[in-house]
């Protein structure tokens, strides 16, 4: 999604010289050719994030697209008080671009596993917050927030639901998007997690289970129209995000359906149990370990549908 994301970033730059991306000393290789090819639209802040994020501010408020770009906890909870003070409080056009989200960096320790960002960002007023799926909703979000005035969150993490554009399909800020539809249960995930969700849903299907797969890529502005549609059709509610359960994903889809009035449906929210992800190793393998892979996902439904009273 990495390099999906900076090549479109790529392609926008050389029509539009006010797009610049501001690094924190990170991203060699992958940014080499943009920083070549846009001299002048390219710096490195160094190891600074605080300073990176005033810097962004300062050329977003003399008319500059400003992209950010670090390992997710840095450029967000490390410099948050410049995202709240400056960036968001001054509706300045700055999109904080963050790799490495939920369980990416597995194996460097809970100081580089992004696990509260969404939650944190989303409470920020002037906002906008993105987590694509995959390459094709990475490089569309992309696109779609460089035409959008204002700050944005753009969380990307290594793996990828590999759905990719599908015939007709254009990606959309703030709308859900359906991958698979059924009327047994919801299942509504984030980020490249999207992937297991399917993978769940494939297991389900084999054992007599609907399930309705929704690609939640914009936490907001968040499609509560879409949402509440999707639910009232179905038996139960499960959110999916390699993410803390409190606040993020699950937290937003709770309160949307709630204030709506959706009752009659069982809802549950896998992601990080309110606890630090002590352990260590590839992303894969924390997935299963937090109990948030396909198999997990999977035993979490039927518990779910076992204990469901809506006739």
């Amino acid at each position: 999604m990495r390099d999906a994301a900076i090549k479109r970033l790529s392609d926008i730059a050389v029509q539009n010289p006010k797009v610049m991306l501001v690094t924190g000393d990170l991203g060699f290789g992958v940014l080499t050719t943009f920083a070549q090819n846009f001299p002048r639209q390219y710096i490195n802040a160094g190891v600074a994030e605080q300073n990176m994020t005033a810097m962004a501010c300062g050329l977003a408020l003399e008319g500059r697209c400003v992209f950010t770009y670090s390992i997710a906890n840095f450029p967000t909870l490390r410099c948050l008080e410049q995202i709240r003070n400056d960036v968001c409080y001054h509706d300045a056009n700055v999109k904080i671009i963050a790799i490495g989200g939920g369980f990416s960096y597995g194996q460097l320790g809970m100081s580089h596993h992004a696990t509260e960002d969404i939650a944190i960002l989303r409470a920020l007023p002037n906002i906008t917050v993105v987590v694509p799926s995959d390459e094709w909703s990475a490089a569309g979000a992309i696109a779609a927030l460089a035409s959008t005035p204002g700050p944005a969150y753009l969380r990307l993490d290594k793996s990828s639901s590999r759905v990719g554009e599908r015939a007709g399909e254009t990606f959309v800020l703030g709308k859900i998007r359906q991958l698979r539809d059924g009327d047994d249960i919801a299942l509504f995930a984030t980020g490249g997690i999207v992937g297991e969700a399917l993978q769940a849903a494939d297991l389900l299907a084999a054992q007599g289970i609907g399930a309705t797969v929704i690609d939640v890529h914009t936490i907001k502005p968040l499609d509560k129209d879409g949402i509440v549609a999707v639910a009232r059709r179905t038996r139960a509610v499960v959110t999916i995000e390699e993410h803390n359960v409190i606040g993020g994903l699950g937290g937003a889809v709770a309160e949307t359906l709630l204030e709506a009035g959706v009752s009659g449906i069982s809802f549950r929210r896998i992601g990080l149990q309110d606890q630090y992800s002590s352990v260590v190793g590839d992303q894969g393998y924390l997935r299963r370990v937090y109990h948030l892979d396909a198999p997990a996902i999977v035993a979490s439904v039927i518990d779910l549908l076992s204990h469901n009273s809506k006739p």
